[in-house]
């Protein structure tokens, strides 16, 4: 078999706006293990800069995200010569770092050799110091160490304190990660330090010993060693730190070599990732950036299943979910394709952190909630998923009743310092105004974005609604549906066109330049402006196009965005705004343009995309980015929460992907050239020939099928049906009923079975739905003092762990959603001795970190 990882370059979109993440990981692995920099104040949002000193090697990142850096925790750094202060160490950089899949290399100013290769719950370590240097390389594990904030707002990362203890460490944390590292021989001195503070480099002792206990400060070890080639093993659990150790055991034994890790890693991409999708092509371009994109949209979120420390469950579970506003669109409905066992699993746990949480995440890191950015996204996510026939595992019966309690519940407040109006942690804050009005006004933050998105969200309600509730319940949510439209300014001007989404209050609509763009948290428009936003109604689009003057003024329209600078400052506004992602390959298409919508969107895939440091026009955002490429590879665009693709063209003469299950979908072109021959000209669909500008799920993706393009440079009109316009389903005169011809997609996982029951589409009785409609609908948050531990052993060492039990914090509500930091650690993203040469052969490190806004 062809080893595609050839083709994959990690370092794509690690410059610039990308932040994405170059270390070592495997597909939605927990573990991403990466080098953290400092340079001046600039954010290291994954931890990797291209500039600056190493201040540490950690194995928790995010990847492509904006907001706050995240995370940075269970580090180690190699250091040579003597150390004066471990809490002020950093190391310089050599030469360039070097990342292929399932590798990470670096060098470090002291000529030190790091190589790091990783498993899905364990890390392997393996140093190389100069030779003649015996006794002057040491390894120290800071674990106090996080990534810093710079951006303001509250939004950091703050150490709390803890104890360490060779044998043993804990502390109070709202949030604890526990490890266990293996060095592959002892060291030849062990020294703990504790430091004044919980976040300055004022050291308080640097000393051998055993034992270092501290509230509120900094802790941490170094250990030394004779030889020059030293490898660590380490493993992380939510759970334990037992658990901790059955990973690193089981997932890199003793007997495993480093080039063992490194190939294992290489074989699971390439078996689950990769190959999912082959081609024929041979260009080295446009195949490091079909497998790149492949590979950088499997890095989150990341399944956690087994290592939920907030309750038990059967259930799968899923974490750094950053976030379903970034996801909804293209990432999670390519997962479905791609990986439908792990987005089934990732569709129950959504239901599962409702169970237990009270509400479904439209974000979610470090096992918390938050923020919202927009809607209630997640049920998006599952209405696309209920509409598309998943069903197994899922009980469906739950996953209703959360899409109600996000549609019905108004959430407490958490105070959000950028937006304090209303939950940012969860559901809607602005439903008052969306249930009592139809519209949201200012006293909202983010007011029309809000009420543009709750109107999708409803949609999707509907979707689900049509086979688990009755006619009148279905009903109501399709009319929601439709307020997006009070939001509508008929007397908005722009450019030369009138009508244009926008913010309004009782008495009417305020003044507002459609052309104002980048809008932040407390703004009417997020990320975005009212000529973006104006486009995004994907599920009710023919009446948009009368609202702007019928087709041909639509148009204009449209092709006037593309054309008209829309925001001077940011000259990427045309994709790496998430809402931009819809009207880049949707709205040529209802009115009867398809064409335009494949010149506007291959275009920007084209000259902003490339296999490179800077290849992307944005953040990646968890995948985003380069899930929206490969559905421009593929030639189609999903609309969410429907069956419906629409049809554009692929960019390879042949292009296969594996639907799971023995089906596959094959798709051949001729007459193609990727930059200019990319107009459709006589396309077939199982063998027959095709008259419409899209398709459904039952088409090509229920039980697999095949596309033939027939492609040409210019755009032909006599192909398909004007007539036959994609589905706008919130436009009709009435509600469109239930599509019972979905079949239902069955899925083998490995996860334990639920424990609620997965329903099929069937009537239900009055009596049941009320019932369904009681179920509780509260929701808590309290951060749980939960300690944290880490245990580093030597050699042939055991250790014998006792759990000491430290004050509880109080209950408190959460200011935004939690942040992973530092060895054990949690942020608030919102707010923002004894002298001896001989140690004892049986050592470990341990401790605990807390990081509060």
């Amino acid at each position: 078999m062809v080893d595609l990882t050839q083709y994959v370059l990690p370092f794509v979109g690690s410059e610039a706006l990308g932040n994405v993440f170059p270390g070592v990981l495997r597909p939605y692995g927990m573990v991403k293990l990466g080098p953290d920099l400092a340079w001046d104040q600039v954010n290291a949002y994954a931890g990797y800069l291209p500039d600056g000193e190493f201040t540490g090697f950690s194995m928790m990142h995010l990847s492509g995200t904006g907001g706050m850096p995240m995370y940075g925790v269970v580090s180690q750094l190699p250091v040579l010569g003597p150390i004066a202060n471990p809490l002020d160490v950093r190391v310089g950089r050599a030469t360039a770092d070097v990342a292929e899949v399932g590798y990470y290399g670096a060098r470090t100013s002291d000529d030190v050799l790091v190589e790091l290769a990783a498993t899905e719950h364990a890390a392997m370590y393996q140093y190389t110091f100069p030779e003649d240097q015996s006794g002057q390389n040491n390894v120290v594990v800071d674990l106090s160490h996080r990534l810093p904030s710079f951006r303001g707002f509250g939004l950091k990362q703050r150490f709390e304190g803890g104890d360490m203890t060779l044998k043993f460490g804990r502390m109070a944390s709202p949030w604890t990660i526990y490890f266990c590292g293996i060095f592959d021989q002892p060291p030849t001195r062990v020294r703990v330090f504790e430091g004044m503070t919980d976040s300055s480099n004022d050291l308080h002792f640097f000393r051998n010993g055993n034992l270092v206990s501290s509230v509120g400060v900094r802790v941490g070890a170094v250990f030394s060693f004779d030889q020059a080639s030293i490898t660590c093993r380490v493993g992380i659990s939510f759970i334990s730190s037992d658990q901790a150790c059955d990973s690193v055991q089981r997932e890199i034994p003793a007997t495993s070599t480093f080039k063992d890790i490194v190939d294992e890693t290489k074989e699971v991409w390439n078996s689950d990732v990769l190959t999912k999708v082959t081609t024929t092509e041979t260009n080295l371009t446009d195949l490091q950036n079909l497998h790149t994109s492949l590979y950088l949209m499997h890095q989150l979120p990341s399944n956690r299943t087994g290592e939920n420390p907030r309750w038990e469950s059967g259930e799968p579970y899923f974490d750094d979910i950053f976030t379903m506003w970034d996801l909804f669109r293209t990432s999670i409905p390519l997962m479905q394709i791609l990986q439908p066992e792990a987005h089934q699993q990732l569709i129950q746990s959504l239901v599962d952190v409702w169970r237990h949480d009270g509400y479904l995440p439209d974000a979610r890191s470090a096992n918390y909630n938050g923020p919202v950015q927009g809607g209630s996204n997640a049920d998006i996510v599952l209405g696309d998923a209920y509409v598309k026939g998943v069903r197994g595992a899922v009980n469906w019966k739950d996953a209703y009743a959360a899409m109600v309690k996000d549609v019905e519940v108004t959430p407490s407040n958490n105070f959000d310092p950028r937006a304090n109006d209303s939950s940012t942690k969860e559901g809607r804050g602005a439903l008052p105004d969306w249930l009592g009005l139809g519209f949201i006004t200012p006293n909202f933050s983010r007011s029309v974005t809000r009420g543009i998105e709750y109107a999708i969200d409803d949609f999707a309600l509907y979707q689900v609604a049509l086979g688990e509730a009755d006619d009148q319940e279905s009903t109501k949510y399709w009319l929601r549906s439709q307020n997006w439209r009070n939001h509508w300014n008929l007397a908005a001007t722009s450019l030369g066109f009138q009508g244009f989404i926008g913010p309004r209050n009782r008495s009417g609509f305020l003044p507002h330049d459609p052309l104002q763009g980048g809008g932040y948290w407390a703004d009417p428009l997020y990320q975005g402006s009212a000529w973006e936003y104006s486009f995004n109604p994907h599920y009710d689009i023919a009446a948009l196009v009368g609202l702007c003057g019928g087709p041909q003024s639509f148009i204009s329209r449209l092709r006037m965005l593309f054309e008209h600078q829309i925001d001077p400052e940011d000259p990427n506004v045309s994709i790496s705004r998430k809402p931009s992602q819809l009207r880049h390959s949707i709205p040529f298409h209802f009115a009867a343009r398809p064409d335009l919508s494949t010149s506007v969107s291959r275009k920007t895939a084209r000259e902003k995309f490339s296999p490179t440091l800077e290849g992307l026009p944005g953040n990646a955002d968890s995948g985003a980015m380069q899930s929206w490429l490969l559905w421009n590879m593929i030639g189609l665009f999903p609309l969410p929460a429907q069956t419906t693709f629409l049809i554009h063209s692929p960019w390879f003469e042949h292009l296969s992907i594996d639907l799971g299950s023995g089906k596959r979908l094959v798709i051949n072109s001729t007459g193609g050239d990727k930059d200019t021959s990319i107009h459709v000209q006589n396309p077939k669909v199982n063998g027959q020939e095709w008259h419409r500008s899209w398709l459904t799920w039952n088409d090509i993706f229920a039980n697999g099928g095949t596309l033939e393009f027939e492609l040409g440079p210019n755009y032909n009109k006599e192909w398909f049906d004007t007539d036959a316009l994609p589905p706008s389903p919130a436009s009709a005169a009435s509600p469109p009923s239930a599509n019972m011809q979905i079949p239902l997609q069955t899925v083998q996982v490995r996860a334990p079975p639920p424990t609620g029951e997965g329903l099929a589409i069937t009537p239900k009785t009055q009596e049941e739905r009320d019932r369904r409609r009681c179920y509780p609908l509260l929701s808590l948050l309290i951060l749980l003092p939960i300690g944290a531990l880490g245990i580093y052993t030597f050699w042939r060492s055991r250790m014998e762990v006792k759990h000491r039990k430290f004050p509880a914090a109080p209950p408190q509500e959460s200011t935004g959603f939690v942040h992973a930091a530092d060895v054990q650690g949690v942020s608030n993203e919102p707010p923002e001795g004894r002298d001896t040469t001989d140690p004892p052969s049986d050592v470990g490190s341990a401790s605990t970190t807390n990081l509060r806004s």
